[in-house]
C-alpha cells in the first residue's frame, strides 16, 4: 500500500515537471496544447476535463461544475490566469467554451435524469395518468383501452392490470422513456412491440428467424424490458460511460432529449441482440442483458464512438 502511494506521488510529480517543460518548449499551456492538437468531440473534451480536474489551481478545478451562465466569465478568468491573450488566441476561448458546455451539461443531465427517476408514478397525478394513456395510444393506435385498470396492459408488456406498480424501480423516468420511444419513433416502437409478442412471425426479423430453429424463438415483455433498459441507460450515464457518446453527438450541452434518443437506440439494439442470442426461454434475460451491457461499454471505450449519430438532435456537430 505504501509503495502504491509513493508511486502515485512520484508519477504526479513527474507529470507536473513534464507539463512545466512542455510549456517552456512550446510556449503553450496544457489547455492550449489539447485544443490545438486534438480533434473536436470526446477526445478533446475528456482531455480538457481531466486537465481541469487535476490542476492545482482552484479556479480550474471548479470550472467543471460552474453554472452554464458563468462559463464565459470562467473562460475569461482562465485566460487571465494562464496569461493568454484572447485577441491572439481567439480559437482557444471558443474551444474551451464548447468543452465546458458539454462537461457542465453532462453534470446537469445527470441531475435532470435523477430527478425523474426519484419521482414515483402517482395515479392521482393527472399528468402522470395522461402520459400513461398516451403510451397506450401511441403503441396501440387502433385498439381502444377499455378501462384504466385492465388486463389489456399486458398486451404492451406490463405485468398486471395496473402498470403503476411496474414503475417502482425507475420511477417516472421509465414511463418518460417509453413514451418518447413510442411517440418519436412510433413505427419502430410498434414493430418492436409486435416482434416481442410474436417473434416467430416477425416481419422485422424474418430473414434472421429463417436461419434459426423456430422452436427456440421466444418473446419478452416490451414495457418491462423498456424499464430495464432505462436502468441500463441510467447506470451508463451515472458511471460516465456515456460521456464518449454525448461529447461526440452534442455540439454543446447534452440534454434529456439526447438521453431519451440514446434509450431508443438501446431498445433497437437490445431487440436485435435478443434475436441474435436466440435464448431458450425468458429466464435467460439477465444473461443476455449482461452480455449486451458489456458490448455497449466496450463500444463506448472508443473515443470516436457515437451510438446514435443519426438522430436529428445529433446532426451538425460543431465543436470548434
Amino acid at each position: 500500500m505504501l509503495i502504491q502511494v509513493c508511486l502515485y506521488f512520484y508519477c504526479k510529480f513527474l507529470w507536473r515537471c513534464l507539463k512545466f517543460v512542455m510549456r517552456k518548449l512550446t510556449g503553450r499551456c496544457e489547455l492550449q496544447r489539447i485544443c490545438y492538437s486534438t480533434k473536436p468531440g470526446a477526445s478533446r473534451t475528456m482531455k480538457i476535463e481531466t486537465s481541469l480536474r487535476d490542476s492545482k489551481s482552484k479556479l480550474l478545478q471548479t470550472s467543471v461544475s460552474v453554472h452554464p451562465d458563468a462559463i464565459e466569465k470562467t473562460i475569461e478568468d482562465i485566460m487571465e490566469l494562464k496569461k493568454i491573450n484572447p485577441d491572439i488566441n481567439p480559437q482557444l476561448g471558443i474551444s474551451l467554451q464548447a468543452c465546458l458546455l458539454q462537461i457542465v451539461g453532462y453534470r446537469n443531465l445527470i441531475a435532470d435524469v435523477e430527478k425523474l427517476r426519484k419521482e414515483p408514478y402517482d395515479s392521482d397525478n393527472p399528468q402522470h395518468e395522461e402520459m400513461l394513456l398516451k403510451l397506450w395510444q401511441f403503441l396501440k393506435p387502433n385498439t381502444p383501452l377499455e378501462s384504466r385498470i385492465s388486463k389489456q396492459w399486458c398486451e404492451i408488456g406490463f405485468q398486471g392490470d395496473d402498470p403503476k406498480t411496474d414503475f417502482r424501480g425507475m420511477g417516472l423516468l421509465g414511463l418518460c422513456n417509453l413514451q418518447y420511444f413510442a411517440e418519436k419513433d412510433a413505427t419502430a416502437a410498434q414493430q418492436v412491440l409486435s416482434d416481442s409478442l410474436h417473434p416467430k412471425c416477425s416481419k422485422f426479423s424474418k430473414a434472421e428467424w429463417e436461419k434459426k430453429k423456430l422452436d427456440k424463438a421466444i418473446g419478452y415483455s416490451f414495457a418491462i424490458v423498456g424499464i430495464n433498459i432505462t436502468d441500463l441507460a441510467y447506470n451508463l450515464l451515472l458511471s460516465g460511460a456515456l460521456k464518449t457518446h454525448f461529447y461526440n453527438i452534442a455540439p454543446e450541452a447534452p440534454t434529456l432529449s439526447h438521453f431519451q434518443q440514446t434509450f431508443c437506440y438501446l431498445m433497437h439494439e437490445f431487440h436485435k441482440f435478443w434475436i441474435e442470442e436466440d435464448p431458450m426461454d425468458i429466464m435467460e434475460f439477465n444473461r443476455v442483458r449482461e452480455k449486451f451491457r458489456k458490448r455497449i461499454i466496450k463500444q463506448l471505450q472508443n473515443p470516436d464512438m457515437a451510438l446514435c449519430p443519426h438522430f436529428a438532435a445529433s446532426e451538425g456537430l460543431i465543436n470548434m
